[in-house]
């Protein structure tokens, strides 16, 4: 899928700088990147820039400029052209790797493959940001299917009534042609295949207008002379030899055109950026224009080299990029001429290929296909939904959607509504610096995160505010061997420790625990992540194994929450159920996963898990570092009756990191004490918030629910048969679908939206493949 790159530049200038945010996605999709940066002064950028122009200017190779400002030269200026050229390029780059800059470079790197198809939407009201060449970035240079295009900060979308054509409508312009010939244009133009193009030649004003009033448009060209004048840059047109029109004196004939459906306008002419910019006011998709004077020969040769590579199927872009590049060969001749084809985009469009434009030729229109009748078509759409739905079942059952069940999952888990931290807990964190800190201060680590100094100071200070619970996520395998200490582990009756069971898989049989600390104060830290590294459940309680050196029933986080809990006269029990065995706290039972629930089929369930309703939060609670608690005075409330987690951060000698919805790449991964704090957080919130916790339908249930949505596809295709109609159907559907899915998972129900969305899609398949037999068959 093509990617979408958005740089969009704010207020500013050369001699201030500019404020660049970057956004990256998928296209027809939210950004699911974005970074902000800034551009540093840059005042000698436009100097370099406008020595080249003038350089450029004085070349006098047949400009298709206006004809009364067509000069020749006989002083060859090629060479320094091409030196300009050439330090133009490396002042431009060295600004773009500034170090105010770079954090945007990076993330473009690291989120961006080499053989993505990008589009680069350069987005800017400074005219003279968007006439460097941006295509000589380095960065660009790097990807070989990436192609940029200038926008304006302002843009629309336009809801048109495109209306399918037999074929794809093209109104060549042809102005005035003093000294250039125009006649290769019209002759390259007519190779577009599939393709009914109409010729006006040096038109009046009045037969141009009702020719754009007249029709419904798909692409705009103009061949002739053209220029940017003015303080502004208003851009002209010259119909004849008498008469030139800016594009606001077309304003009501365009923009009808435009709601018409006009996807295109191609100005094969020079200087066309203050076109662009007004055409760009009228919110047309795509414009393609030379940003400076263009020699005849070099806009011929662009137009073959485009129509031979958008009419063979690719994209706009890749269009654009190859014809551009294929210019190389004329700038022994022409310098600079892979400078000049440049795109100008509305954000809000995505471009249509040669196919699409084409539509009508290569897939018919649903409304002429004889209508089928009315009962028997519902008897179909009826098998067909019963028959898609089942087969969606079966793949469901046997694991083969789990993978992207659980994508779908997560993306909605990092959709839902802020919550904000939860106030019952206080995180203190040991990052990489206080490992220093202590090293510093000549205190032993024996193979551990805290020093028996530094823990003893911890416990005190903490003790002494009297928090509910306090909860050591360190491994401590090997006895204390300061006096202070061992007291302190004995006898803090708040205090939970941690081991982990035995990995009956890798032979390994855990790790002890704190051997101070006796075992109804001890909690395992056993996460249980799926096959892709995410930790979606949360273990409340297990058998451990005979040879497990740790010997806790139950998990760490479940018993911080009891000991918060219980002090509010709050107890646990087992239900009485015993092939269920799930756990209760206080009136809330917290239902243990079956081997087939939700998307986990033929999941290993065992022990008693639920699914961990993540606590929507940037933050899931106030954090402080172990130096700052130790070293600086505390405000009492912060501690006062709160559940206090004390856990790893540092990714050097200790890294504690797992995957979970929000992030599962290295970079992304949430340290496991965030992690326990999230387990910690659902059990309180939901026995003390009735916050709902994760559940699933009944098998059953889901059933329906699935057929609901093949149902709904087969009677959207047997309602409407115009593709257009058809796929707007389907799309605010699947929207429906998302957002009812989204819903229910924030009020604790997760409903398979992936089984559901398919089956709606090929329902719509289906059915639409039965109405083409039929018709064609009538």
């Amino acid at each position: 899928m093509t990617k979408l790159v958005v740089l969009k530049f704010g207020d500013g200038g050369f001699d201030q700088g500019f404020t660049v945010t970057l956004q990256i996605g998928e296209e027809s999709d939210r950004p699911s990147t974005e970074i902000t940066g800034k551009l540093p002064p840059c005042p000698d950028m436009l100097l370099y820039y406008t020595r080249w122009q003038s350089t450029y200017l004085q070349l006098g190779n047949g400009y298709r400029l206006d004809a009364d400002k067509i000069q020749v030269t006989n002083v060859s200026i090629t060479q320094d052209c091409h030196e300009l050229a050439h330090t133009l390029r490396l002042r431009f780059n060295n600004w773009l790797q500034a170090q105010e800059f770079r954090p945007l470079r990076e993330k473009w790197l690291e989120k961006l493959q080499p053989t993505d198809e990008i589009r680069v939407i350069l987005q800017s009201e400074n005219s003279h940001l968007q006439r460097l060449p941006w295509h000589i970035w380095d960065l660009l240079e790097r990807y070989p299917k990436a192609e940029i295009a200038l926008s304006s900060p302002s843009y629309e979308l336009v809801h048109k009534r495109r209306t399918p054509n037999p074929s794809v409508n093209i109104l060549a312009i042809v102005g005035n042609s003093q000294g250039i010939n125009t006649q290769a244009d019209q002759a390259m133009l007519q190779n577009f295949p599939n393709a009914d193009v109409s010729f006006l030649v040096e038109p009046q004003r009045k037969e141009l207008t009702d020719y754009l009033w007249g029709r419904s448009w798909d692409i705009l060209f103009f061949a002739g002379h053209s220029s940017s004048q003015g303080h502004d840059g208003i851009g002209r047109i010259y119909l004849n030899k008498t008469d030139s029109l800016s594009i606001g004196e077309l304003k009501y004939a365009l923009k009808q055109a435009i709601e018409r459906g006009l996807q295109l306008a191609i100005f094969n002419s020079c200087d066309g950026l203050g076109l662009a910019k007004e055409l760009a006011d009228l919110n047309i998709p795509q414009i393609i224009v030379m940003r400076e004077p263009v020699p005849d020969q070099v806009a011929q040769e662009f137009l073959k080299y485009f129509i031979q590579s958008f009419a063979s199927g690719e994209s706009l872009y890749q269009a654009v990029r190859h014809a551009r590049e294929r210019l190389q060969g004329l700038e022994d001749r022409f310098p600079c001429a892979t400078w000049l084809p440049v795109i100008c985009q509305n954000p809000a469009q995505v471009p249509l290929t040669w196919d699409e434009l084409a539509e009508p030729l290569t897939q018919p229109i649903f409304n002429d296909v004889p209508p089928v009748p009315k009962q028997r078509g519902l008897k179909k759409v009826a098998l067909s939904s019963l028959l898609v739905t089942a087969v969606v079942c079966g793949l469901r059952f046997l694991g083969v959607l789990q993978t992207s069940e659980l994508q779908a999952y997560d993306q909605m888990m990092r959709s839902r509504p802020d919550e904000g931290p939860d106030p019952r807990i206080l995180i203190v964190t040991i990052d990489d610096e206080d490992l220093a800190n202590q090293r510093r201060n000549g205190e032993s680590l024996k193979g551990t995160s805290i020093s028996e100094k530094s823990l003893t100071q911890l416990l005190t200070k903490l003790s002494q505010y009297q928090p509910k619970a306090i909860g050591l996520d360190i491994y401590r395998d090997f006895p204390a061997e300061q006096p202070d200490l061992i007291s302190q582990l004995k006898q803090t009756d708040n205090l939970i420790g941690v081991c982990k069971g035995s990995d009956t898989t890798a032979n390994i049989k855990g790790i002890e625990p704190p051997p101070e600390i006796p075992r109804e104060r001890q909690g395992f830290s056993d996460f249980v992540h799926d096959a892709d590294g995410v930790v979606r459940r949360h273990l409340l309680f297990m058998n451990q194994e005979t040879a497990s050196l740790c010997s806790a029933p139950y998990a760490f986080s479940t018993q911080l929450a009891f000991l918060y809990l219980s002090s509010l006269g709050i107890e646990s029990k087992f239900t009485s159920e015993e092939a269920t065995k799930n756990l209760q706290v206080g009136n809330i039972v917290l239902h243990r996963l079956s081997s087939r629930t939700g998307a986990y089929q033929g999941i290993d369930a065992n022990g008693g898990q639920i699914l961990l309703n993540y606590r929507a939060s940037r933050k899931i609670a106030e954090q402080v570092t172990l130096t700052q608690i130790l070293n600086s005075p505390i405000n009492p409330n912060a501690i006062k009756d709160r559940i206090i987690l004390v856990g790893v951060v540092a990714r050097g000698d200790f890294p504690d990191y797992w995957g979970t919805p929000y992030g599962s790449r290295l970079d992304e991964q949430m340290p496991g004490v965030m992690v326990q704090a999230h387990m910690v957080s659902q059990i309180l919130s939901a026995v003390l918030d009735r916050r709902s916790l994760l559940t699933v339908w009944m098998p059953g249930l889901e059933v329906v629910w699935i057929g609901s949505w093949a149902a709904l596809g087969g009677f959207l295709a047997w309602r409407w048969r115009l593709f257009s109609k058809l796929a707007l159907a389907v799309g605010v559907s699947s929207s429906v679908l998302y957002f009812m899915s989204l819903s229910l998972l924030v009020w604790g129900f997760w409903v398979p939206f992936v089984p559901s969305a398919l089956s709606l899609v090929s329902t719509v398949t289906v059915v639409t493949i039965q109405n083409r037999r039929v018709g064609s068959k009538e």
